[in-house]
C-alpha cells in the first residue's frame, strides 16, 4: 500500500450544495471524495473534476462513494465517459464505496463488470500495484 506520508490535499469544490467534491492525492493516485448526490445538475462538475486530474496528466483515479446517496443515469455516463477516456491514456478509474441503492444502480444496469468496484480506498490503492 502506498505511504499515507505522501497525502496531498486539493481545494474543495462544492456544487449546488447536493454533491461536494474533495480531491486528495496519495503517491501518484488521485482519489476524488464524494458526498451527496450525483444528478443531471452537478454531473458537469463531477466530469469537470475527474477531466481536470486527466489533462494534468493523473492515470490512476479513485471515486470514493461512500458517502453518495443517489446516483442517476447522467452521474453513471460521466463515470462511464471518464473510465473510458481514462483507458484511452494507459490509465484506470476505479469505483469505492457503493452502498445501497447507488450499488442497485450499478448491478441493475450490469456496470458491475465494466468499472473495477472495491470496498475501500486501501483496496483500490493496492489493486494499482497489484
Amino acid at each position: 500500500m502506498q505511504s499515507l506520508e505522501r497525502i496531498f490535499y486539493f481545494p474543495k469544490i462544492e456544487t449546488m450544495g447536493m454533491l461536494s467534491i474533495n480531491p486528495r492525492q496519495i503517491g501518484d493516485v488521485v482519489v476524488l471524495d464524494l458526498k451527496g448526490e450525483i444528478d443531471l445538475y452537478n454531473t458537469p462538475e463531477l466530469k469537470q473534476a475527474i477531466d481536470e486530474h486527466i489533462s494534468k496528466g493523473k492515470r490512476k483515479i479513485i471515486i470514493n462513494m461512500s458517502d453518495v446517496s443517489y446516483i442517476d443515469s447522467s452521474g453513471i455516463g460521466a463515470l462511464v465517459s471518464a473510465a473510458s477516456n481514462l483507458k484511452k491514456y494507459g490509465g484506470e478509474l476505479k469505483l469505492v464505496g457503493l452502498y445501497g441503492s447507488v450499488r442497485k444502480v450499478f448491478e441493475l444496469t450490469k456496470l458491475t463488470s465494466f468499472f473495477s468496484i472495491y470496498r475501500d480506498v486501501a483496496e483500490a490503492l493496492d489493486s494499482f500495484t497489484t
